[in-house]
């Protein structure tokens, strides 16, 4: 940029409603759903393109703006004023103060934009606008709380200095608006002065000083204003590189969503300067445009699809497989090498992730919401089927593969949007929430991760919560509603004991959900008559590899879960093969050695193999044969109850078993 270093009226400039740490407080671009209430939605910010003599566009180092009216232009000026009030960040001291007694120490920087109203301004008796159609602003891209208080100091607000100045402000009576600078800044300058001479120094310990004499110090400011750039149609992403750095490496104490936010959109700032990432599509994913504007987005995506398309694109920007982006993302947040990536490095990028993506949904969360990933999983990147939302609901219920993907991908942040889980923040201990029946019961404390690995474990009602709640999404994001243990929806709206009772914090501390992973065989899942269905013939698949073959179960290793939960991931039953004392240390170990420890392993795995197809063959020959309950409610339960407990042991099985080929 090209700056001009300048000593600019304190009245000067104006507050920025794009800033990082008050964008939020609008209605983003990036949310696709319909404005609410009296909410407003920030208006999206263009170079400024003007058509020469010779007829083509020249970019200019200004950016342009539309509002709907002229209350609005108003309304959303005072609105970031009062957001920056509320979001100052921790200082030990009172800026506005400071500012009185010392004057001001950093200058602030502005770029140029230009303002147009959408509605035919109103005319007087002769016809005559009685505003303009259009107002230019110096806008505060760093220093926004230093304009703000000088403003206060001065006694107007940012709405006056773009919009134009009320005659009562500066000295005159009556109900007119001066709207041109050059007439109402001289008047408004002999008034201070005036105030200024009538009293003295001492003035400014009482409460009551003028205004003149408090503003004494900021009369006139250094200003540094953007007057030229190399790439003009780029200046409003380099304007806002300058400001973010202030909000990943923070002098003040902001928010953990306005930090992440800014973290997140300064890698996507690398990406396009870098140019492995088009402008546009860096636009969209940092919350700046649509999602409609993405390439290859369909025309018919429902609310849920479109925020989904836009949030697993930014996960895997944060987390790309690409080495040239590995390398920029390193540089942009000081990491490690990717073998060496912490787990606070990879929960940083996964909080930037999940901050980002909330830009799209109507309030921010927690972004500790995003911290789901295990190391070994995302240190090479996160490759992603890349099968739109719509298909893997559809599937889910027959496809674990789907299901999976799903949860770990999605489920966290659609039940952080309807407030059904939240991230553990330490002790709740005396913290109540409404039980169904609007009785207080208490919280229950457990992670993002438990949250998930219960889901999991019970994949028929996961299913079932999840269509829910994208359809919720899609009918406005109402409330969504509970689901029966078959996966229907219910009449009552969810909430989170009802979430806490149907997948119970026990039930997810034995396994963690595993990444999802292509050609994966799945258990077979009964279809569903939600919105999002199975497969219309209702035939269950399971998918093996390249192949999908019908009805057949004879591979076991797809109940994986590659990573234990905390303490409780040791309370599960031993297997078989740790009861006969193979591997555990017993006097097996030294009779068989390594050899033959390995040869009793892959015995024992085929015929675990061949007994569970062997089992599913069966249990479907009795399901056609026999009656409706063949069993007896006692056998039912206990034979459920010990295929609960091997598949268990099975998934801690799988990822021990695969460590043990890692070697090779």
């Amino acid at each position: 940029m090209l700056v001009a270093v300048v000593d600019m009226h304190g009245v000067g400039g104006s507050v920025w409603e794009y800033n990082e740490r008050i964008s939020s407080e609008w209605h983003s671009v990036a949310n696709p759903a319909a404005l609410k209430g009296e909410s407003q939605a920030l208006s999206r910010v263009r170079p400024l393109v003007r058509v020469t003599a010779e007829g083509r566009d020249e970019v200019f180092a200004a950016v342009e703006t539309e509002v709907i009216s002229r209350e609005s232009l108003v309304m959303n000026l005072k609105k970031a004023a009062a957001a920056l009030e509320k979001k100052d960040g921790h200082r030990t001291y009172s800026l506005l103060e400071d500012l009185v007694l010392n004057g001001q120490q950093e200058p602030g920087l502005y770029i140029a934009q230009r303002i147009r109203i959408q509605e035919p301004a109103l005319t007087d008796g002769d016809g005559n606008p009685l505003h303009p159609q259009a107002h230019w602003q110096w806008m505060a891209v760093r220093g926004n709380n230093r304009t703000k208080q000088r403003h206060e100091i001065f006694g107007v607000e940012s709405a006056d200095v773009v919009t134009g100045m009320p005659v009562k402000k500066i000295g005159g009576e009556g109900e007119k608006v001066i709207f041109d600078p050059n007439q109402w800044l001289p008047q408004f300058s002999r008034l201070l002065n005036e105030e200024y001479m009538k009293s003295g120094d001492e003035a400014l310990e009482s409460h009551e000083a003028p205004r003149g004499r408090r503003a004494a110090q900021v009369a006139v400011v250094e200003g540094h204003l953007v007057i030229g750039c190399p790439t003009p149609s780029r200046l409003y992403r380099i304007a806002q590189m300058s400001n973010r750095r202030d909000h990943v490496h923070p002098p003040l104490g902001f928010t953990p969503n306005d930090r992440s936010r800014a973290l997140g959109r300064s890698v996507l700032g690398v990406y396009a300067a870098e140019g492995v990432l088009d402008e546009k599509t860096a636009e969209v994913l940092s919350g700046a445009a649509s999602i409609t504007e993405l390439a290859g987005v369909p025309a018919d995506a429902t609310v849920s699809e479109l925020r989904d398309i836009r949030s697993m694109r930014i996960l895997a920007e944060f987390f790309p497989a690409d080495r040239r982006k590995q390398l920029l993302i390193r540089r942009a947040l000081s990491e490690s090498p990717p073998s060496q990536l912490s787990a606070p490095e990879v929960n940083r990028r996964a909080r930037a992730w999940s901050a980002l993506t909330s830009e799209s949904y109507p309030e921010p969360w927690n972004p500790r919401i995003g911290e789901v990933f295990q190391l070994g999983e995302v240190r090479g990147g996160i490759t992603l089927s890349g099968r739109p939302l719509r298909e893997l609901l559809d599937v889910a219920a027959v496809d674990s593969e789907a299901l999976r993907e799903l949860i770990f991908y999605r489920a966290a942040h659609w039940l952080a949007s309807a407030d059904i889980i939240d991230a553990d923040r330490g002790s709740l201990n005396g913290q109540k929430t409404d039980d169904d029946d609007g009785v207080k019961a208490d919280r229950v404390r457990r992670t993002v991760r438990n949250n998930l690995n219960a889901m999991y474990n019970r994949p028929e009602m996961a299913v079932g919560v999840l269509r829910e709640l994208a359809l919720a999404m899609d009918e406005g994001d109402r409330k969504p509603r509970k689901v029966g243990a078959s996966g229907e929806p219910l009449i009552e709206p969810m909430n989170r004991a009802w979430f806490n009772r149907e997948f119970p914090k026990e039930s997810g501390s034995r396994s963690n959900v595993p990444a999802p992973r292509r050609g994966e065989t799945g258990p077979v899942r009964r279809p569903s008559s939600h919105p999002y269905s199975a497969p219309p013939n209702g035939t269950t698949v399971w998918k093996a590899g390249p192949e999908v073959v019908a009805g057949s179960s004879s591979d076991v290793g797809t109940l994986v879960a590659d990573q234990h939960d905390g303490a409780d991931a040791g309370a599960s039953r031993p297997s078989r093969a740790e009861a006969d004392g193979v591997g555990t240390g017993g006097t097996a170990d030294s009779a068989m050695g390594q050899v033959g420890m390995a040869s009793e392993v892959m015995s024992r795995v085929r015929r675990v193999a061949d007994d569970v197809a062997g089992l599913d063959t069966l249990v479907g020959r009795l399901e056609a044969d026999a009656g409706q309950a063949p069993l007896g409610r006692e056998d039912a339960e206990d034979a459920t109850q010990s295929v609960l407990a091997t598949a268990i042991t099975l998934r801690r099985l799988v990822s021990r078993i695969e460590r043990l080929g890692e070697a090779d």
